[in-house]
Formats: structure tokens, C-alpha cells, sequence
């Protein structure tokens, strides 16, 4: 599965300040290269790009991306192929904002493809928004020739772009960069800030109609409201004990950003409220989360116990160097146990928390970036040959009683 978000220079290294420790004020600076996530040759690939418009007046638009990320990405974990489950990643660029080079159209790739979903989190928090010119049509095109796109006609494969400027603007035609998208079998999903009818007016329509899309509009500056339930606390907690299952591997410079990335994450989800907090928590347990190039747990799951003798001693965990490779498998393996005990905690409260949830949304409105990708994702995926996870009817007689008792 792989997700495309629009804004950094592709290939180039990115410079994250990354506390020292989750309790610790002062921060260091690392340089850290997100590498590019190749497409799967043995899983299905799903690969998403969002393009996201970062000039005047797009706070709502960038606030909803990073407020939501958790909520799409949960939605993805739902999906497989053949039993398979999806190789997700993710891509982002940004458009339309005058601190970009007019020489590259007021555009940067954020991040190539990539299946680090801490560092696509990391990325959207750095966006910030200024005056500039919207060239969709421009953005799209270096979306595709600049993005290692799966050939394999099966892989689902969708451009999603947002902005609220005529689709028309710029020297590149949006409609041969639609054109483009559809030669590769890439869906081009339009989604206009602003009303249905002046997204039309202003083309966004038949740019996704030239590309096998869907246009949605959406209210960029809805908040997304958080609902309690009864599950919260406990999510939240687990959200947090999952990340001491991690082993990961690299440089101690590459562990330690990490490992300070992952609860950096979780703390700007916190900062966008409950909703986030608490999809980012269950996004965590799913089998989309996989740090298969960081992580010793993801890496011998996919890779083999093999994949032990590949690192160099320098490069395990303090804890793991003294072990000889019975010990190292028994280790690794141990925190597997540990972190699939806390995958079923979690995926069982979730299931609690969205039955509860369902109950109480059915006046809600669905404006927001993440409901219209959500939205269009379930269903150009069966249309694709994918199936999506139905989730399973839980019964919750037991607390509410508890709740009628407190």
C-alpha cells in the first residue's frame, strides 16, 4: 500500500530535531534520510498520493491532514488482496506556497513513497501555509514522473489533491497531467475546499473525471469532534506500551531518532485532541504500522530470522550486543509476544469504541479531508478486487452496565 501527501524534495536528506527523551525540553538535531519505499513484488501495493495546497487561508486543510492521517491509514489497514495483506505507503507534497521555488512551480516533494508512517506524521507537522499559486495541474504531473508507482496493473494506485483555487492555473494543462495519470493507471481524486458547485465551476470535477476519480468538496476548516467513550483511557495507555516492543536497529544516531520520533508522533497527535490520539493508538496495532527497515520485529516477521546475521553487531540495540543469535532470536521474539497481546487489547477496544461510536455519529457531518478519503477509498478498492474488513458486531451489554453504575 502506498500513500502519496505533497511537499519535500525528493531524495534529498531531512533534518529533524528530535527530543532526547520524551521528558527532556532540550533537543538535538539529527540528519536523517527517509529513504524510498520500493513497490512490493510479493504483496499487493496500495499507494496514495495526497497533494496538499499549503497556501493563504489552507490552515483548516493542513490541521485536518494531521488530525486525521490515523483515521485514513486505519481505514487502508482494512483492506487486502487475495489474503494478502497491502504493502501501504505513503508520499507527500505540497503546492502553492510562495516559500517554494518558482522555478519548480511553487512545489516540493515532502516525502517519496514511504512506509515510515511516524516520519509522513513528522512531515505534516512541519507544513506551514503562505500566499502562493496553485499549479494543479503541474503538481500532478511531478507527482507522477517523480514517484517509484507500482506497474502492476492490480496495485491500487490513486492521486488525491486538495486545494481551492480554479484546477485550471498553471502552464502545465490539467488536462494532459490527468491524461497522464490515467495512462498509468493512476486514479486522480479532486477535492475542492470550498462549495460543490464552484469546484465544478472551477474544473475540479472534470480533472477527476478525466482520471477515473471521484470530486468530493469539503469544509477545510471543520473541527473534528471527539466523541468519549468508555475505552479511551485504555487505548491511550496501550498506544504507549506498544512502543517499548520495538527493537529497533541502525546507527545509534537511527535508534534513537526512532525511537523519539514514535512518541513524538504520539504526542503532536495528542496536541490535535482525543479523536487523533485514539486513532493513532489503534493505527499502531494495525498491519499497516510496519517498520520493516527499523525494526527488528517487523524486519525477521517479514524477512526471516536471517535478517539477524544481515546486521552488523554495532548496529543491534545496546541490550541485544552481548546475546549470541539463540538469545537474540529468543529476545526478539519475546517482544513480539508482548506486542501482538497488546495488538488484540487494542484491536478489542476498538471494535468496543466504534460500536459505541456509531451510535452516536449518525448526525454528524462528513466534510472533512479524512471523510472524503475514507470515503473513496472503500470503494475504488473493491472496485480494484480488494476486500475491506467488516467490522465485527460486538456486544456492549456488559459496559453499559458498568457505565449505568458509575
Amino acid at each position: 500500500m502506498s500513500i502519496l501527501l505533497v511537499g519535500l524534495v525528493f531524495g534529498q536528506t531531512q533534518k529533524r530535531v528530535i527530543p532526547i527523551n520524551a521528558a527532556d525540553a532540550e533537543s538535538i538535531e539529527i540528519t536523517i534520510e527517509v529513504k524510498p519505499t520500493p513497490p512490493s513484488k510479493d504483496r499487493p501495493n496500495m499507494q496514495l498520493a495526497i497533494l496538499l495546497d499549503t497556501s493563504n487561508s489552507m490552515d483548516g486543510l493542513i490541521n485536518q491532514a494531521k488530525s486525521q492521517l490515523w483515521t485514513i491509514i486505519n481505514q487502508c489497514s482494512k483492506a487486502s488482496y487475495n489474503g494478502q495483506v497491502p504493502n501501504l505507503t505513503i508520499a507527500v507534497f505540497e503546492y502553492g506556497n510562495d516559500r517554494l521555488p518558482a522555478t519548480e512551480g511553487y512545489i516540493r516533494q515532502v516525502l517519496p513513497f514511504t512506509n515510515d508512517l511516524d516520519a509522513v506524521s513528522k512531515e505534516l507537522f512541519s507544513l506551514t501555509t503562505n500566499g502562493g499559486e496553485e499549479y494543479c495541474g503541474t503538481v500532478i504531473e511531478k507527482a507522477i514522473k517523480r514517484l517509484d508507482w507500482s506497474d502492476n496493473p492490480n496495485d491500487y494506485k490513486a492521486i488525491y489533491i486538495a486545494g481551492n483555487e480554479p484546477f485550471t492555473q498553471g502552464q502545465f494543462s490539467y488536462k494532459e497531467a490527468c491524461s497522464l495519470a490515467r495512462s498509468n493507471n493512476i486514479i486522480v481524486n479532486t477535492i475542492h475546499c470550498g462549495a460543490y458547485d464552484t469546484g465544478i465551476q472551477g474544473m475540479w470535477q472534470h480533472g477527476a473525471s478525466l482520471a477515473s476519480g471521484q470530486y468530493l468538496n469539503i469544509n477545510q476548516d471543520r473541527k473534528v469532534v471527539h466523541i468519549a467513550t468508555p475505552y479511551d483511557d485504555d487505548l491511550t495507555r496501550l498506544g504507549s506500551e506498544i512502543n517499548e516492543t520495538y527493537v529497533w536497529y541502525g546507527t545509534a544516531r537511527e535508534q534513537n531518532h526512532y525511537r523519539q520520533n514514535q512518541i513524538a508522533q504520539d504526542r503532536n497527535a495528542g496536541m490535535m485532541g482525543g479523536m487523533a490520539r485514539l486513532s493513532r493508538s489503534s493505527a499502531k496495532a494495525s498491519k499497516s504500522y510496519r517498520n520493516t527497515k527499523n525494526d527488528l520485529v517487523d524486519a525477521i516477521e517479514e524477512e526471516g530470522v536471517k535478517k539477524l546475521g544481515e546486521v552488523k553487531s554495532e548496529e543491534l540495540p545496546k541490550a541485544m550486543q552481548g546475546m549470541d543469535q539463540d538469545e537474540q532470536v529468543k529476545f526478539v521474539k519475546e517482544q513480539k509476544a508482548k506486542r501482538e497481546s497488546i495488538r488484540n487489547e487494542i484491536a478489542n477496544l476498538e471494535t468496543k469504541r466504534q460500536a459505541f461510536l456509531a451510535k452516536k455519529r449518525k448526525d454528524q457531518a462528513k466534510d472533512t479531508l479524512g471523510d472524503a478519503i475514507t470515503i473513496t477509498i472503500i470503494d475504488q478498492l473493491k472496485i480494484n478486487g480488494f476486500k475491506i474488513e467488516v467490522p465485527v458486531e460486538v456486544n456492549n451489554d456488559k459496559d453499559k452496565q458498568e457505565q449505568a453504575s458509575e
